[in-house]
């Protein structure tokens, strides 16, 4: 399973850690494409991880954590992320470009303001 290595490689750092998840999910996706621009889906394993917000000692684990999943060349879900950097975004959904004539000026969003 590709991501196999990378998913092993989360795990072993959340228990490294000492901050457990009190919500993990993990699943599969299959190999057909997702149609959407900016659609989070693709194929292989996603690994959902739910902390409790412990300041600095947090934010360090999830640098940690998404520098893994870039360097296995995934992407983090930008509904479930409260702090996903415009460089993240644009390295996960490289197709963000070809959405933006699509986007309604009038319309904003933290996570928008934060990421475009």
């Amino acid at each position: 399973m590709p991501g196999r290595d990378a998913i092993a490689e989360l795990i072993d750092a959340v228990a490294r850690s000492g901050m457990g998840s009190f919500l993990s999910v993990l699943k599969s996706f299959g190999d057909l494409p997702s149609p959407g621009m900016l659609s989070f889906p693709r194929p292989g394993p996603t690994l959902t991880l739910d902390f409790a917000n412990r300041g600095a000692e947090t934010l360090s684990l999830l640098d940690r954590l998404e520098a893994i999943v870039a360097a296995a060349g995934g992407a983090l879900y930008p509904a479930k992320d409260a702090r996903m950097s415009r460089e993240t975004f644009a390295r996960s959904y490289p197709r963000r470009a070809e959405f933006e004539p699509f986007r309604d000026p009038a319309f904003s969003s933290s996570l928008w303001r934060r990421v475009a």
